[in-house]
This record gives C-alpha cells, sequence and structure tokens, in this order.
C-alpha cells in the first residue's frame, strides 16, 4: 500500500509558512490597491504608473509605495473610517427617530384624549398615517 503522500513535519510546517506569507502579500497588495484608489489628489497617470510597477516589479514597487506614501495611507485610512463611522451614525439616528404608523397612532390617541387636538385633526392625521 502507497502513502498518499511523501511528506514529513518539516515540509508541512514550511508549506504552512510559504501560505501565510502568500496571503500575507496578496493582503498588501489589495491594501496598496485600495489607497491607491482612494487617493483623490493622485492623478490618472500616477496611479497608472504606480499599478505597471506593481505588475513588472512587485516586491520593489511594494516596499517603495509603503516608505514613500505609508504616512499618506494612515491618513487615507482614518478619513475613510471616519466618514464611515459619519454615515452609520446618520442612518442610525435616521432610523431610530422614526416611528412605525402604529406608534404615531398612539401619540396621536394621546393627544386626542388630553384634549390636544379635536377629534376631527385626530381623524385626518389618521387618514394621512393609513393608506
Amino acid at each position: 500500500m502507497l502513502p498518499f503522500a511523501d511528506i514529513n513535519l518539516g515540509e508541512a510546517l514550511l508549506l504552512a509558512l510559504e501560505i501565510f506569507f502568500f496571503v500575507v502579500w496578496i493582503w498588501i497588495l489589495i491594501t496598496i490597491l485600495t489607497d491607491l484608489f482612494r487617493d483623490h489628489e493622485t492623478s490618472g497617470w500616477g496611479k497608472a504608473a504606480w499599478v505597471l510597477f506593481l505588475v513588472l516589479i512587485p516586491f520593489l514597487t511594494a516596499l517603495i509605495y509603503l516608505i514613500a506614501r505609508g504616512s499618506g495611507m494612515r491618513d487615507r485610512t482614518i478619513k475613510a473610517q471616519a466618514e464611515a463611522k459619519q454615515h452609520m451614525d446618520a442612518y442610525i439616528r435616521e432610523q431610530a427617530g422614526s416611528a412605525s404608523p402604529a406608534d404615531e397612532l398612539h401619540k396621536l390617541n394621546e393627544l386626542k384624549e388630553k384634549g390636544a387636538i379635536s377629534p376631527e385633526e385626530f381623524d385626518k392625521a389618521k387618514a394621512k398615517l393609513l393608506p
């Protein structure tokens, strides 16, 4: 009976390390490309040149990009996260502030019972809420 694979523990650990570094490399490339296209100050030609060099000379270009534009990457990432947080907060406030028609009817009924609005005003507001 032949074994399925002729691999020892050292080779398996080396393979795991190689896979780890490959995933890290892909992550770095995606981060660089994301930052490159997020930057609105770089021209289209500049972005095209960076991408071309990333394809032709990937390791050197990635190192140069990280050294030359690393602090800008941080600033753009922080700015993008702050904008995303603002949009999410606005969405949450909008959704939390909007009441369902049942809640609105309940509030209208309370106002009618307190005498703050007349039954006619209650009926008009109820007609607006219900289709």
